[in-house]
């Protein structure tokens, strides 16, 4: 039986002679109501719609609540929306908001809800590649990681010159006995260790993989998938991949040369590359002691490992002394000298890749893209795209409505918090719903951009 809330006393203090009267009365109110723009960018790019024809669906159709494009849709609204949890659901199914999400607002059965609980989205998520007899949704895992790369192109309204795809394996820790667990060293901890591909802020892939792998391990494999989706559309772009050290293998290097695609890679520091600059760090050592400040130079040269390298390569070195002490680096690419120095290329070209951390971070923290505790890789892996596409659909709102706003460079974390988290007072009449948004929310005129940004992206009226 709910509790009753007793205002007869003093309880909360008077207001200018007034009482402080709580109430659960209000009617239909969302907590969400600025996730329509989540709506709008989706009918902007087609996203769901996209996401759910990978599914294949054999139930009867007459005895079915919900579509698969609206599990779909619903699990990757609410990511969004910040509920990272499957349980959420059991209450998200009676929002106003969620229900406009999916374009449903009546279930057919009384007592069902316009959208799907925790036990139905937990057996979407449970799909597999294969249909069968008790697992009636099946999807196509080669059509939902062509969706990523078709969603990026559509992005560009003109194939651009050239364009830098960055490579990097992060941990995602694990909590249990899930299927591939495996101890890393590196991160002192279980975990897996899925390989994300960037372009700037798109999200190109997410691939799951267990962590007794090589970084680099089917690193070939995904770009030569990404490179040749590309290419199918742009066949005149050029393609830099950028990677940390992790990725400095003969296999990929080798690809890259063979296909016409640069590359330039971290690259271990070792014993033989350390002799090379020795003449650089003592220069960088007297001139650090003489002027108080850290100092670099930088070197290049040709270089080849004794037994893995298939040939030689070019390596940029900055000796650099700091802090007491020598910090040499090194980079091995692909680009020519005539093309650029070293110092450019490796201060101006290499460093900018660590901006791809920030986008792993707004994936992982602001997204749960590492909320993988489901038994099966399997349902993990579709986890981690259901999140992946949360991302690039709020990276699209960014790209799209927000672009002329103060959130044109916010992480999806503070759009969220400031865009999206509105409340609003829901009524429903027979021509409109209406969201009547607090009067007082500080970023409405930010909102109104976004949304009429995007009523332009669609060709429609705002």
């Amino acid at each position: 039986m709910p509790a009753e809330c007793s205002t007869d006393g003093d309880l909360f203090g008077p207001v200018e002679g007034r009482r402080v009267v709580p109430a659960f009365d209000g009617g239909a109110i969302t907590s969400d109501a600025g996730g329509l723009l989540l709506k709008a960018t989706d009918r902007a790019i087609g996203l769901v719609e996209r996401l759910a024809a990978s599914f294949v669906d054999l139930r009867r159709p007459e005895l079915i609540e919900h579509r698969v494009a609206t599990l779909v849709g619903q699990r990757v609204f609410a990511i969004a929306l910040g509920y990272e949890d499957l349980n959420d659901h059991d209450e998200l199914r009676h929002d106003p908001l969620m229900a406009v999400l999916a374009g449903k607002l009546k279930a057919r059965r009384e007592d069902c809800a316009p959208v799907a609980g925790k036990s139905t989205l937990n057996r979407l998520e449970l799909s597999r590649p294969i249909a069968s007899r008790y697992k009636k949704i099946s999807y196509d895992a080669a059509a939902i990681e062509a969706l990523f790369v078709d969603l990026f192109l559509d992005a560009h309204g003109a194939p651009p010159k050239q364009i830098v795809l960055d490579l990097d394996a992060t941990d995602d820790p694990l909590h249990g006995h899930q299927e591939g667990r495996f101890f890393h060293g590196y991160y002192d901890t279980y975990c897996y260790l899925p390989l994300y591909v960037f372009c700037g802020r798109h999200l190109l892939a997410a691939k799951l993989r267990p962590s007794n792998i090589d970084a680099s391990a089917g690193a070939a494999e995904e770009i030569g998938r990404i490179v040749g989706q590309i290419r199918a559309r742009w066949p005149l772009v050029r393609i830099l991949l950028r990677a940390d050290s992790g990725f400095a293998r003969e296999a990929l290097m080798a690809w890259c040369e063979e296909n016409k695609v640069d590359y330039v890679f971290g690259l271990a520091r070792n014993a033989r590359l350390v002799r090379e600059i020795e003449k650089e760090l003592h220069e960088a050592e007297a001139e650090a002691l003489r002027t108080g400040q850290p100092a670099r130079r930088f070197k290049d040269f040709r270089y080849a490992t004794l037994d893995t390298w298939s040939r030689r390569r070019r390596v940029i070195a900055k000796a650099e002394w700091t802090k007491g002490e020598a910090n040499p680096r090194f980079i091995v690419t692909s680009l020519s000298e005539a093309e650029t120095n070293g110092r450019f290329l490796y201060e101006k070209i290499y460093c900018a890749r660590g901006d791809m951390e920030n986008r792993i971070k707004e994936c992982q923290g602001d997204l749960f893209a590492d909320r993988t505790s489901a038994a099966t890789m399997r349902a993990n892996q579709l986890r981690l795209w259901f999140a992946s596409m949360a991302y690039v659909l709020i990276c699209a709102l960014r790209r799209i409505g927000l672009a002329h706003t103060k959130f044109a460079e916010a992480t999806c974390g503070a759009i969220r918090l400031k865009l999206f988290k509105i409340g609003a007072l829901v009524s429903i009449s027979v021509r409109r719903i209406r969201f009547a948004m607090a009067s007082g929310s500080p970023y409405a005129e930010d909102w109104r951009l976004a949304a009429a940004s995007l009523a332009r992206a669609r060709g429609s009226p705002a």
